[in-house]
């Protein structure tokens, strides 16, 4: 049942606001995940900063809990009352090319911001989907196309501007404390309205997809596998299993089968890229081999994500190596004959993932070589939530060391402590909760993976 709130006012902003009663109401509060949707009591359609410090100064003065979204790619516990901030019209983007450096608002999306570097020779640390939004990626960590190269995204921020809890519009740098926390935590520690960050001088991507039928999956992973073991820094990969649609909007080639897809990024040469991915055309056939030279505008192709609003659950393992036995338990449950339909991918980590990123960025578990990802419905045959999430973890147990926060979607209800600490280190975890009890000790922001406050 969705909380009330018998207080009339309402916040001072520019931007409009809707309330459950008013038009506009249901498509503001709409976002790219459909099986969750926040049902605020109040939604702020925030045009600028200073709509967002009056509307989180509103909400703390109410006692009311704040969500925020850009996009909703990443929703995973829905509003229930409360104030909702919409940040979608805050889309500025400033580039200095000489610097190379981006500051970003709160509404950016990812394809935006390519656009706008790559007019200049330069490319961000986006991730598979542009139209992702870039403040929630990098909160999660920012686990790019080009993750193997240049490590998180999150690593190459260079400037965080944040409303706190306290209702201040506030600037961190490199090296504060608040800086680094903010950075993997997914919005805990109050509402970023703006990001600068760094840009690279790449223009050109070698990559794209090799896609393996049926009778190949198997093969495909092992090799896969095997690849991997010795790459370097300049290739990031991932292999990514699933059944295609049987519907027209999918090619003929793919409809209604069970393939095994590759996706290819690399930074060198197109020669060491064809020399590169040979063991992996040696593999067989493929239904698609689009791996070529592409301009960095092109880059969205080598995932191919879904470009539509649709409803999805996510859970995810990180794993310190891949072994025959651990891609053997990957596949029993997550293949053709697997109990689960699910969208199951591996990534390829390690290369400069391993390095230490700037003091205190709360991205943990740098030590993981791959991340195991799974993607499912809402309910798949008769089986809630938890169970086939429950079932995915059971089968990788032996080898999980922990989980990417960012990767989690979906499935609110299983978003308790023990999950959300599961993404960091003991003593990661014990800092960040210190300091939010410092910063917002009535855990004001909690529509998340909650860190909540040390002493409550």
């Amino acid at each position: 049942m969705t909380t009330t709130y018998s207080n009339p006012e309402l916040p001072v902003v520019t931007g409009p606001l809707f309330l459950p009663d008013t038009r506009g109401y249901d498509e503001e509060i709409a976002g790219f995940q459909t099986a969750y949707t926040h049902r605020p009591a109040v939604v702020v359609g925030a045009l600028h900063a200073e709509d967002v410090r009056s509307a989180v100064e509103y909400a703390a003065r109410q006692g009311l809990p704040v969500a925020v979204q850009a996009t909703g790619h990443g929703l995973s516990v829905a509003a229930d009352g409360g104030v909702l901030i919409s940040t979608r019209r805050m889309r500025e983007i400033t580039v200095d090319p000489v610097a190379r450096t981006a500051r970003v608002g709160a509404g950016v999306q990812a394809e935006a911001l390519i656009e706008a570097a790559v007019a200049h020779g330069l490319a961000p640390l986006n991730g598979s989907s542009p139209s992702v939004g870039v403040i929630g990626y990098h909160l999660g960590g920012g686990l790019g196309i080009l993750a193997r190269t240049f490590g998180y995204a999150a690593d190459h921020v260079r400037a965080i501007e944040l409303v706190t809890a306290d209702g201040r519009l506030r600037r961190f740098t490199l090296g504060e404390e608040l800086f680094g926390a903010v950075l993997g935590t997914g919005g805990n520690f109050g509402v970023v309205t703006a990001l600068e960050l760094e840009l690279f001088p790449i223009t050109t991507v070698y990559g794209g997809r090799l896609i393996f039928d049926t009778g190949l999956v198997e093969p495909a992973l092992e090799g896969w596998r095997q690849w991997t073991w010795d790459l370097p820094e300049e290739m990031t990969s991932a292999i990514t299993m699933m059944t295609m649609p049987d519907i027209p909007v999918i090619p003929e080639p793919l409809r209604g089968r069970y393939i095994a897809t590759v996706n290819i990024a690399y930074t060198g040469s197109d020669r060491a890229g064809e020399r590169l991915v040979g063991p992996l055309r040696s593999i067989g056939p493929r239904l698609i081999d689009d791996l070529r030279v592409m301009p960095y505008s092109d880059t969205h192709t080598i995932y191919s994500d879904p470009p539509f609003p649709h409803a999805y659950t996510a859970t995810n393992a990180l794993l310190p190596e891949l072994t025959a036995d651990a891609a053997e338990a990957f596949l029993d449950v997550t293949g053709p004959d697997g109990p689960v339909t699910v969208v199951a991918g591996l990534r390829h980590l390690g290369g400069a993932l391993r390095r230490p990123g700037p003091a205190n960025v709360a991205v943990d578990h740098r030590d993981a070589e791959y991340l195991a990802r799974f993607i499912t419905g809402p309910e798949t045959g008769g089986t809630v939530v938890g169970d086939h999430h429950d079932l995915i973890a059971k089968a990788l147990s032996a080898w999980t060391i922990g989980q990417s926060p960012t990767f989690l979607y979906g499935a609110g209800e299983r978003a308790d402590e023990s999950q959300t600490r599961a993404g960091y280190g003991p003593a990661t975890f014990a800092r960040l909760a210190a300091l939010k009890s410092d910063l917002d000790p009535a855990n004001l922001f909690r529509y998340n993976r909650n860190i909540r406050p040390a002493r409550t």
